[in-house]
């Protein structure tokens, strides 16, 4: 809503008056007769009023706003202090009487009509809030913006299109209409419509960047791939410093299986400053599903990994791990992992991996700090034990690793595979004790288990 001056004057604790109300009631005037002391018990009244609702005292403002309307019933301002203090205490009933006695005695008060809009707004009374702010809509064209909006909520799509359109042609393209217009659009499915408004947008002013990305980003949610590709090479004609199309012309290169193009385009975007990380680093997802089909590119995708700098994207950092992982370049892999898990600390799969790469590469110190850090997140998980109980035992320390595998064998549940290798890692714990017996114990169970698979 547009409070404008009045919110200032509120502050500074200024009351707006209409003019009549002056004429009616002088503040200023010493009380010389009967008449000043009406005015002098209004004026205590009023101010007493305007106190209490500052302290949040609803009720008693309401009284001493009422006693004031006892002395004077013609003030306006009255019954738009009256209003809102209701609206406070959501006696909405009395909250609208207010207002609407506010307006009905200075119709033309902008700050009284766009108190009773916002009322009907906050009750979803849509009807009565557009018959409100059409009488606002005189005062600032802002007004339309937000009759168009009340359109969409109360589904009269026609008129808030109608209207939108207006705007546009005489104030230019918002983006603020834009997204209500984009809502009709997808409510009422009308997504031809949206396509040929882009379209004339980008007739109309062809050198604008973002029309051809909107008309693009369209055309590719509507499955019209050939169009969109045209568009971004039309964009790309018209002007070819643009980097943001190639956010989209990475990816049609890619599927035409052009990836010189494509790697061109790739490299465009994650060096580019106007590009969010985000959507570099989803560019780069994309890359390394293709490069894991195309291993020769490779190199392309260790040079654009440190083109993107710092990464935060977690789910880009775990593809990066795992296409490591499945090069086997565990070291890596590893680097993009523990990165991916300072975006997610709890995330069970990136955990795991962490762990098993500790492990794989004899990081046992870390292993065995990991792996008691997290067991106190996931406490019924054995194979944390397993790993716990295998740094353990590397490190040279067996009544350490017996206590934590003793502890996991009681969570493993139908997984013959796993307590095989709790048995086996028991085995080498207490042959570092020297206890033979006990350790040729469970290797025996080991292997039956390994044995019965």
């Amino acid at each position: 809503m547009k409070y404008k001056i009045y919110i200032l004057l509120v502050l500074l604790g200024i009351v707006f008056f209409p003019q009549n109300s002056y004429a009616q009631v002088d503040f200023n005037k010493k009380p010389d007769d009967d008449l000043g002391n009406v005015e002098d018990t209004f004026q205590e009244a009023f101010y007493e009023a305007l106190k209490q609702k500052g302290i949040e005292n609803y009720d008693r403002s309401i009284e001493s706003l009422l006693k004031c309307i006892e002395l004077d019933n013609s003030v306006p301002v009255l019954y738009y202090e009256l209003g809102k203090n209701y609206n406070k205490l959501k006696n909405f009933g009395a909250a609208e009487e207010a207002l609407k006695k506010a307006v009905s005695k200075e119709p033309d008060n902008e700050w009284f009509l766009d108190e009773l809009y916002g009322f009907y707004v906050s009750q979803n009374d849509y009807d009565k809030a557009i018959k409100t702010i059409k009488q606002l809509v005189k005062y600032h064209p802002d007004y339309k913006e937000d009759l168009a909006s009340l359109y969409f909520r109360s589904k009269k799509y026609d008129d808030a299109l109608k209207l939108l359109d207006e705007l546009d042609s005489e104030f230019g393209i918002s983006v603020s209409r834009d997204v209500i217009r984009n809502k009709i659009y997808e409510a009422t499915g009308r997504k031809k419509d949206q396509i040929k408004n882009l379209e004339e947008r980008v007739e109309s002013h062809p050198d604008k960047e973002s029309n051809y990305l909107a008309l693009i980003f369209r055309y590719s949610e509507n499955n019209e791939k050939a169009k969109a590709f045209e568009t971004a090479k039309e964009l790309l004609k018209i002007n070819p410093n643009s980097q943001l199309v190639h956010l989209a012309l990475y990816k049609f290169y890619l599927d035409d299986n052009e990836a010189e193009k494509a790697i061109k385009s790739m490299k465009i975007v994650v060096k580019s400053k106007e590009i969010k990380p985000e959507a570099k680093l989803k560019v780069l997802t994309d890359f390394v599903s293709f490069v894991g089909n195309n291993p020769k590119y490779e190199a392309d995708l260790v040079e654009a990994t440190a083109m993107v700098g710092n990464h935060n994207n977690s789910k880009t950092l775990i593809e990066l791990g795992q296409y490591y992982l499945a090069k086997k370049n565990k070291e890596k892999a590893l680097e993009y992992f523990e990165a991916a898990l300072k975006l997610e600390a709890n995330n069970f799969g990136v955990l795991r991996n962490v762990l098993l790469l500790y492990i794989d590469l004899q990081k046992y110190d870390l292993a065995k700090e990991k792996s008691n850090e997290v067991l106190q997140k996931y406490p019924s998980q054995p194979l944390f034990y397993l790993i716990n109980g295998v740094a353990l035992n590397k490190l040279n320390q067996p009544k350490k690793a017996i206590e934590a595998l003793e502890l996991g064998l009681d969570y493993i549940i139908d997984d013959t595979k796993m307590e095989a290798d709790f048995y086996n890692q028991l085995s080498k714990a207490y042959s570092l004790l020297n206890n033979t017996a006990k350790a040729k114990t469970f290797s025996d169970k080991a292997k039956q288990l390994e044995s019965s698979n």
